[in-house]
């Protein structure tokens, strides 16, 4: 075999399989959410991006939520870590050894088997990002009733 035909059958070889890798791991546009029921009277729209529901993935879910002034849901103890960051109003995290506030601006962080429950009571309710490691599943939330 001719030592020079292998070189450059060897570089489009590694050529080829460099971009078939480059393509498998570009980048994965979610181009919309999906709804997603919730809990909770009034009720308040969940819409994911990532997580079981709309791209399959059990590491995370990352969701939208636009609770209304007056929600609120029943108590919980997830099997997960909750990452939330309210982007307007204010979301109220009641837990075992009180309640905090948590504002536009801010984040807080909820971890596996914490007795946790969330409302909007102010006058304008809130839309927060919630971050669930690993992923949402209503069957490993436990909540209360």
């Amino acid at each position: 075999m001719n030592p020079a035909l292998d070189a450059v059958s060897g570089t489009r070889r590694e050529a080829i399989s460099n971009r078939r890798w480059i393509l498998a791991g570009m980048p994965e546009l979610i181009g919309e959410p999906s709804r997603v029921a919730a809990g909770g009277e009034p009720t308040k729209l969940i819409d994911e991006y990532v997580g079981r529901v709309n791209t399959d993935e059990a590491r995370v879910s990352i969701a939208h939520m636009r609770s209304p002034s007056g929600w609120a849901e029943p108590a919980q103890q997830p099997e997960f870590d909750e990452f939330t960051i309210v982007l307007r109003g204010a979301l109220v995290v009641e837990f075992d050894d009180g309640q905090m506030t948590v504002q536009a601006g801010q984040g807080v962080h909820t971890r596996p088997r914490e007795w946790v429950r969330y409302s909007t009571p102010g006058p304008e309710g809130a839309d927060y990002i919630a971050v669930c490691l690993p992923a949402f599943d209503p069957a490993t939330v436990h909540r209360d009733g």
